[in-house]
């Protein structure tokens, strides 16, 4: 038997013996991911151009925190939402002006001496960008404001979140993090470097959801889609934040991109409900709420309107 077929059989061994374990009921085994194996077939359908980004930087404040990591990983898919090729990540280091803080390096394993003498090439960056019809992230209200202070390129494309849409909840998925929902279709991966979470993210755009049996990447393409409304319980008193808090809502601090106040993202279909609610249960009178339309192309993102 040669090493090939050693191999093959090896694996069909340990494929039986996890089968074994996960009909007791009593065991759930996590494969590692393997990207190349989740791509379709290209059926000579239109294919557009999907870009996974991640970001590791210094803190969480992108007006003060630094990107020391970023990696954008393309892929093509057609209008089923099936990712039929993935091609090779733009992945750049940048040195920030201060020492990475220990908290940031014991989560990515970034390092001072990783990072010296790297800068981030803004201009091969922008042209690397300029052909995706849409920008993908896990959790893009953290990336997109990063991305967007690198260049105004990101501010122009529509933006999507793997994290937020996709109805996880509806489909009987637990947790948030890529690692945790991946770990729900039985794979695991090595997290926390920016490559590493591109293709896990581009992984998870190929799984079929449990209920719906739709694919993610179909599912939240539809989402992505449909503009929804941001209303703002501006004005609300004190006492009624947790009401506020319990339906959702959540405090803005940031004058420029709406008011000081208690705000929500509905669909367009609910906003008038939305509305009605506001009025009958929180403000109790007549009032004028500040309130806009919002799409894939200012989704996520904390420019002024």
């Amino acid at each position: 038997m040669n090493s090939e077929m050693s191999e093959r059989a090896t694996i069909h061994d340990l494929e039986d013996a996890a089968a074994c374990l996960e009909a007791t009921g009593n065991y759930r085994v996590l494969r590692r991911l393997n990207l190349a194996e989740r791509l379709v077939g290209d059926e000579g359908l239109r294919l557009r151009t999907g870009m996974f980004l991640d970001v590791e930087t210094t803190g969480l404040d992108p007006k003060v925190s630094e990107i020391i990591e970023l990696a954008i990983t393309p892929f093509d898919y057609d209008t089923d939402g099936r990712i039929v090729s993935v091609g090779a990540a733009l992945h750049q280091f940048n040195e920030p002006p201060d020492p990475i803080p220990s908290e940031i390096t014991a989560i990515t394993g970034l390092t001072d001496e990783l990072v010296a003498g790297h800068a981030l090439d803004v201009g091969a960056i922008e042209t690397f960008v300029g052909r995706a019809d849409i920008i993908l992230a896990h959790n893009a209200a953290f990336d997109r404001p990063f991305a967007e202070r690198l260049s105004p390129i990101f501010a122009a494309k529509a933006w999507g979140c793997t994290m937020c849409d996709v109805p996880w909840k509806d489909e009987a998925i637990e947790g948030r993090r890529l690692s945790d929902l991946l770990g729900g279709f039985h794979y695991f991966f090595d997290a926390h470097r920016a490559v590493d979470d591109c293709e896990a993210g581009i992984a998870l755009l190929t799984m079929t959801l449990p209920r719906s049996g739709v694919r993610v990447l179909q599912r939240l393409l539809e989402v992505a889609r449909r503009p929804t409304w941001r209303i703002f319980a501006e004005g609300a008193s004190f006492d009624v934040k947790d009401l506020l808090k319990h339906r959702g809502y959540r405090w803005n601090a940031e004058r420029s991109i709406g008011p000081k106040s208690w705000w929500k993202d509905v669909d367009a279909s609910l906003i008038e409900e939305e509305r009605a609610y506001l009025l009958s249960e929180i403000f109790k009178r007549e009032v004028n709420l500040p309130r806009f339309e919002i799409t894939a192309f200012q989704r996520y993102s904390t420019r002024p309107r």
